[in-house]
């Protein structure tokens, strides 16, 4: 696969895919989307930070969204270019507030899990935003 540059709009040349409510189809798009970041010369620290945070939002999606209801899909959007990586995932869950989750590193949540996805994500991409009924997440991380 080669990098795909070419004329941007706001997520530039879009791929548009749905995977069903498992990990397993997770990775795999995930390890899709790194391959890309790979392509297009991101360097091994950009694209670990993709990798982590990609697979932070996708659990997300499956586990808390779906609620791993096998009826149900996860739909992501996603572009990888030499200048940025711009994904979009939506699950079908009812969807979240994000300013209600726990701070994991306040001394009360540090043996509860929750919360550490969404502050990796927001640790390693360079943008991170919620859609307004929780149930989308759009990260952006720049190349270089």
């Amino acid at each position: 696969m080669r990098c795909r540059d070419g004329k941007r709009g706001r997520m530039g040349l879009v791929q548009k895919t749905d995977i069903p409510t498992d990990m397993k189809a997770a990775r795999e798009l995930a390890e899709q989307i790194v391959t890309q970041a790979e392509d297009c010369g991101y360097s091994a620290e950009v694209v670990f930070a993709i990798k982590l945070a990609l697979e932070e939002a996708l659990m997300n999606a499956i586990k808390h969204g779906n609620r791993r209801d096998p009826d149900k899909h996860v739909h992501v959007e996603y572009s990888v270019d030499s200048k940025r990586a711009e994904i979009r995932i939506v699950d079908q869950g009812e969807g979240f507030d994000p300013t209600n989750v726990p701070d994991p590193t306040a001394d009360e949540n540090l043996e509860c899990p929750t919360g550490r996805g969404i502050m990796l994500m927001r640790a390693y991409m360079d943008h991170v935003e919620f859609s307004e009924q929780g149930n989308t997440v759009r990260m952006i991380k720049n190349n270089g």
